[in-house]
């Protein structure tokens, strides 16, 4: 949940596995995020679509749509991405970058929870990090949101 537990259930609790040196987080102010596009309907970069062009990134994608994109995870439901950096405790990565996935409600109406990706990005300033995740192909995007969901339905198996 966003205002629940803030390793979500599915990242490393402060010094464990991949989250070693973390800081507690904040999640980041998420605002009015949309996953319809400017027609009013769902969009969702599937597999095979073409993935050129100025909106191929994560970064792009942003900058020319003016929105996160929206995807369709492989549980089915709908999600949107942001990006989020925090300090670590290393000297020589200071930074890290990872995607905050949000699940809509399947009518689009609000948010019903969030996972998270593992470290995508490194850098030596939070605008490095930062800039690192967002030049992810949104192919790469969709892997790391589908890759979340399976770590959490691991987590949740358990």
């Amino acid at each position: 949940m966003i205002d629940g537990d803030r390793n979500g259930g599915d990242r490393p609790a402060p010094g464990a596995g991949n989250g070693a040196g973390r800081r507690e987080r904040k999640l980041p102010s998420l605002g009015q995020a949309s996953r319809r596009d400017d027609t009013g309907e769902p969009h969702d970069l599937r597999f095979g679509e073409d993935p050129g062009g100025a909106d191929a990134t994560l970064g792009g994608y942003f900058a020319v749509h003016n929105r996160p994109p929206a995807f369709e995870g492989s549980d089915g439901q709908p999600y949107t991405v942001a990006v989020d950096v925090e300090e670590t405790d290393d000297p020589e990565r200071p930074f890290v970058a990872f995607l905050i996935f949000l699940r809509w409600a399947s009518s689009g109406a609000g948010i019903m929870e969030h996972i998270e990706s593992d470290d995508i990005a490194h850098g030596r300033t939070e605008d490095e990090a930062r800039q690192g995740a967002l030049s992810l192909p949104l192919l790469a995007v969709r892997a790391a949101l589908d890759a979340a969901i399976d770590r959490r339905r691991r987590d949740l198996s358990w």
